[in-house]
C-alpha cells in the first residue's frame, strides 16, 4: 500500500441502518510513501426506542479492500465477521417467575379489579356463551414488572374456557399485555370443573368450578326458625339441594303450605314463595309468612308453576323435586318473664363470656323475634364484675339497655340463639364468682316484674397454678418411691447371682 503511517480525514457514509444492511466506511492517506495505515472504528446498535434491537447475537461482517493509487485491489481484500450478543435487560426479561405472577378466579362475567382470593363458584351447566367466572392472569418478570411475554396455555376437565374468540376445553393463549382475562363458560356438562392455568415458566394452583344439572336430584328440608311471629320472616325454612352427581343445585326452589288448612297458619297452599341461594353456606333460605297461631306442614320444590290442587297435592307438570314436609310453629305467646343466663359455667380469666337474655311465655318457653321494650327495669343488667369489651361488638353501656332484640335463628358462628338477645363480654383477669342481676320491666305482668340472677366461676389462676404444683409433687414422691422399690430389687437381685 501506498502512503504513510499518519492517516488523514475519514469520511463515514451511511443511510438508515436497518438489520442487514451495508455501510460504506473510508479511510484517505494523504502521504505517497510507502507504509501502514490503520483505523479504529466504533460499532453501536440500537438497544432503545422504537426501532430498538431484541436480544440475540448480531453477526457484523467487516470487509477491508485496499486501495493502491485509487484503484481497489480486490484480491486482497479481507473479511472478518464479528459477533455482538445483545443481552436482554433484567426489566424488560420476557419469561415469567412465579414470584408475583397470579391467577384468581373471579364469579361473574368480568372480573373486579384488586380481587386477591378465589370465588367459589356453583353454577347451572346449561351451555352458554355467558361467562360463570373470570381469571385474570397477571405475569411478572424476574425484575418485578408486567413485562413478561409467554403464552397461557388453559385446560377444564368440564366446560370451556378462553378468550378473544379461542374457546374449548384445552386453549393456549397470548400474553402481551398487563394482565390477560379468561373466561370460564358452561357447556351442558354438569360436575366439579377442574381448571390448571400454566405457562412455560409457571404453573399456578389449580382452580375448580361447579356446574350443576338442571334439576335438583334431592331437596332435604329442615326448620332454622324455630318459632315464628305473624307476618314475614327471612331464613325460616333451609334446603339442601343436591343434582344427582352430588353437586350443590344453586336454581331457584319454591316454598308452599302443604294443605289448604296448613296455609291458614303459614305460607301459602297456592302460591309458592321463592327461596334465596346462600352460596357462603350452601343452601337456599326460604322465606315464610306467619298467619295465625299454630302449626304448619310446609314443602319446598323447584318448580313455580305447578298447579296446586284444592288439597295443595303437587301435580306432576314439568321436572319437579320436592323436599320432605316440615312443620313451622307460629308463636302469638307474649313474654311473661326473663331469664339471663352464660354460655357456661366456668371461665379463665379475660375469657371471652355470652351473656343471653331469653324471654319466655307463661310456660316457660322461648317466643318468637321480636324488640321488646322495657323488658328489663331502670340500668338494665347489673354486674358485680370488671367486664372488658375489646374486639366485642358489645359495648359497656349495652348491658344497661331495658330494651332488647331477639334473633329468630342461632347461629353456631355468632354464637346468637334463637329466642335470646346475645351479649360478648371478656371475663375479669381476677378469679372469683361473677353475678348478673336485673330486674323485670315494664312490659311483662307484675309476676314477672322480679329479680333475675345468672352467675359463672372465673378460675383463679393463682390457685390453678398451686395445684399444678401440687400434682407434680405428688407425681414426684410416687416416681421416687417407684425408684426406691426397684432398686431394692435389683440389691436382691445381685445378691443371690453372687451365692
Amino acid at each position: 500500500m501506498t502512503g504513510s503511517s499518519t492517516l488523514g480525514t475519514t469520511g463515514y457514509s451511511s443511510a438508515a441502518d436497518p438489520v442487514g444492511q451495508s455501510l460504506f466506511i473510508q479511510t484517505q492517506v494523504d502521504s505517497t510513501a510507502v507504509g501502514y495505515s490503520s483505523a479504529n472504528y466504533e460499532v453501536f446498535l440500537e438497544t432503545t426506542g422504537a426501532g430498538a434491537l431484541t436480544a440475540g447475537t448480531y453477526v457484523i461482517s467487516v470487509v477491508a479492500t485496499p486501495h493502491d493509487l485509487g484503484v481497489a485491489t480486490s484480491s486482497q481484500a479481507k473479511t472478518v465477521d464479528i459477533s455482538i450478543v445483545v443481552s436482554a435487560l433484567a426489566s424488560a426479561a420476557l419469561p415469567a417467575v412465579p414470584t408475583g405472577s397470579t391467577a384468581v378466579l373471579y364469579a361473574g362475567t368480568s372480573f373486579v379489579a384488586n380481587n386477591t382470593v378465589d370465588s367459589s363458584i356453583t353454577a347451572l351447566g346449561t351451555a352458554s356463551v355467558t361467562a360463570v367466572g373470570v381469571i385474570r392472569v397477571v405475569l411478572l418478570n424476574a425484575a418485578g414488572t408486567t413485562g413478561a411475554r409467554e403464552s397461557v396455555t388453559v385446560t377444564t376437565s368440564l366446560g370451556t374456557v378462553g378468550a378473544g374468540g379461542a374457546y374449548g376445553r384445552s386453549v393456549t393463549l397470548a400474553y402481551s399485555t398487563t394482565s390477560l382475562d379468561i373466561d370460564v363458560r358452561p357447556d351442558g356438562s354438569a360436575g366439579v370443573a377442574t381448571i390448571n392455568i400454566s405457562t412455560p415458566s409457571v404453573t399456578f394452583a389449580s382452580k375448580t368450578v361447579s356446574f350443576y344439572a338442571s334439576k335438583p336430584a334431592t331437596l332435604v328440608a329442615s326448620v332454622a326458625t324455630p318459632n315464628l311471629k305473624v307476618g314475614s320472616q327471612n331464613d325460616v325454612i333451609r334446603v339442601t339441594a343436591k343434582d344427582a352427581a352430588g353437586i350443590n343445585w344453586a336454581g331457584t326452589l319454591y316454598s308452599y303450605a302443604s294443605t289448604a288448612a296448613d296455609g291458614l297458619i303459614a305460607g301459602s297452599a297456592t302460591v309458592p314463595v321463592a327461596c334465596t341461594w346462600d352460596a357462603a353456606d350452601g343452601r337456599h333460605e326460604c322465606p315464610v309468612t306467619g298467619n295465625l297461631a299454630g302449626t304448619a306442614k310446609m314443602k319446598v320444590f323447584n318448580y313455580a308453576t305447578a298447579a296446586l290442587g284444592a288439597a295443595a297435592d303437587l301435580v306432576t307438570a314439568g321436572s319437579t323435586v320436592t323436599s320432605n314436609e316440615v312443620s313451622v310453629k307460629v308463636n302469638t305467646n307474649t313474654a311473661a318473664t326473663v331469664k339471663i343466663s352464660f354460655d357456661k359455667a366456668t371461665y379463665a380469666p379475660n375469657e371471652r363470656a355470652r351473656i343471653y337474655v331469653t324471654p319466655l311465655d307463661s310456660a316457660g318457653l322461648p317466643i318468637a323475634t321480636n324488640t321488646f321494650t322495657n323488658i328489663f327495669g331502670t340500668g338494665g343488667i347489673q354486674t358485680d364484675a370488671a367486664f372488658t369489651y375489646a374486639g366485642s361488638t358489645t359495648v359497656a353501656t349495652d348491658l344497661a339497655l331495658v330494651s332488647v332484640t331477639t334473633a329468630g335463628n342461632s347461629s353456631a358462628a355468632t354464637g346468637a340463639q334463637a329466642g335470646s338477645a346475645l351479649y360478648t363480654v371478656f371475663m375479669p383477669a381476677a378469679g372469683g364468682k361473677v353475678t348478673l342481676t336485673a330486674l323485670g320491666g315494664g312490659l311483662l305482668p307484675a309476676a314477672g316484674q322480679v329479680t333475675v340472677t345468672a352467675t359463672a366461676t372465673v378460675t383463679d389462676s393463682g390457685a390453678a397454678a398451686l395445684a399444678a404444683v401440687t400434682a407434680l409433687a405428688t407425681t414426684v414422691a410416687s416416681l421416687k418411691t417407684l425408684i426406691t422399690t426397684l432398686t431394692n430389687l435389683v440389691l436382691k437381685i445381685q445378691k443371690k447371682v453372687k451365692a
